[in-house]
């Protein structure tokens, strides 16, 4: 009989107590809560938002002249690629051109803008235009180059005229003899703009005076 009472008293005990235990975790709950997790206004208060970080302008402009696909004979078959050729120019007198290969294409870009960096070049003008005729040559092209009066424009096509407008030539005429492959045409224009030289110049090479020169 006194076994019974004590088994009785244990159940009538246990349900009183397991609301007891559950209600603990419940209230460590928020807690826990708080602990593990940061909030999102705590997280954000350190950053400042993207819009308000001031952005560098870069006076330098980039100009895509050509993107193909290559391919490269290889054992076992062949592998293909992307050849960009690009020009880029601060409009100040300074141009250059460069070609990039690589699997994708943006790749292919980014490798041609860093070269066309390595590869300026300064362009003395007089005004708006360039100081004398001139012909570059690369490869079979030849690119004919001659100054212009002012209000005239660029009078140029191809791969020409972005060499010229980066350079920051505003009236010249230009005219592509020979081979009209987009490289071999830039760069012909590039070794023509090489071979400008103004008054002052050529006087220094010489050793005199533009009045010198001149008279």
């Amino acid at each position: 009989g006194v076994f019974l009472s004590m088994d009785k008293e244990d159940k009538a005990i246990a349900p009183e107590d397991q609301p007891a235990a559950a209600a603990a975790p419940a209230a460590a709950a928020p807690d826990g809560q708080r602990r593990g997790r940061r909030s999102s206004s705590s997280r954000d208060s350190g950053r400042r938002p993207q819009e308000d970080r001031p952005r560098e302008q870069s006076d330098w402009e980039e100009k895509i002249i050509q993107v193909r696909r290559v391919t490269k004979v290889v054992k076992g078959g062949k592998k293909l690629s992307f050849r960009a050729v690009v020009a880029v120019g601060n409009g100040k007198g300074q141009v250059g051109i460069g070609v990039g290969k690589a699997a994708e294409v943006i790749g292919a870009i980014q490798k041609g803008v860093s070269d066309a960096k390595k590869s300026l070049i300064t362009v003395p003008m007089v005004g708006t235009t360039v100081p004398h005729p001139v012909i570059g040559r690369q490869g079979s092209s030849r690119i004919m180059i001659k100054p212009a009066i002012k209000g005239t424009g660029i009078i140029a096509g191809g791969a020409v005229r972005t060499v010229l407008e980066l350079a920051g030539i505003g009236d010249v005429l230009a005219k592509c003899l020979g081979s009209r492959s987009p490289l071999n045409v830039a760069r012909g224009a590039i070794d023509g703009l090489k071979q400008m030289r103004t008054f002052q110049d050529t006087a220094k090479l010489r050793g005199i005076t533009v009045r010198q020169m001149l008279s």
